[in-house]
C-alpha cells in the first residue's frame, strides 16, 4: 500500500490558541503518522522522518473532523518522498453564543506537506 488515509475528530487537548484553534504541531504529528503507516506497509518498519515541509492554508478547531492523506511519490535508495494533504470535513460554526457543527459540501484543504523519510536497512 503506497497511500494512507486517516480520519479523525480533533479533541479538546489539541486546541492551543483562543477560539480552540488547533496547534499546528498536531497537524505535523498526524502527517507523520500517515507517512509511518506507508513506511510500515512498504518497508516492514516505521523508518525515520527526515524532513517535513508543510504549508497551512486554513484553520482548524477542536471538535472539527479532518481527513489526512499521504501518498508515496518517490523512492530513491533508502529515501522515500511523500505528498500529504489535510482536508476539513466538518466544521464548527459559532453562532448565537454557542457552537454548531456543519458538514462541508466539499472537503476544504487546510494543510499540505512534502515529507521525506529514510528506511532502516
Amino acid at each position: 500500500m503506497e497511500h494512507s488515509l486517516i480520519r479523525l475528530r480533533l479533541s479538546s487537548p489539541d486546541g492551543h490558541y483562543s477560539g480552540a484553534l488547533l496547534d499546528q504541531s498536531k497537524m505535523l504529528q498526524i502527517f507523520g503518522d500517515a507517512v509511518t503507516e506507508i513506511m510500515i506497509n512498504v518497508d516492514d518498519h516505521e523508518g525515520s522522518l527526515k524532513s517535513l515541509d508543510a504549508e497551512f492554508v486554513g484553520t482548524l478547531r477542536t471538535g472539527e473532523y479532518l481527513e489526512v492523506g499521504a501518498r508515496l511519490t518517490r523512492r530513491q535508495g533508502g529515501l522515500r518522498q511523500f505528498e500529504c494533504t489535510a482536508h476539513k470535513l466538518i466544521e464548527l460554526i459559532h453562532k448565537n453564543g454557542g457552537w454548531s457543527a456543519h458538514a462541508l459540501a466539499e472537503p476544504q484543504l487546510v494543510a499540505k506537506a512534502v515529507a521525506v523519510a529514510m528506511t532502516h536497512s
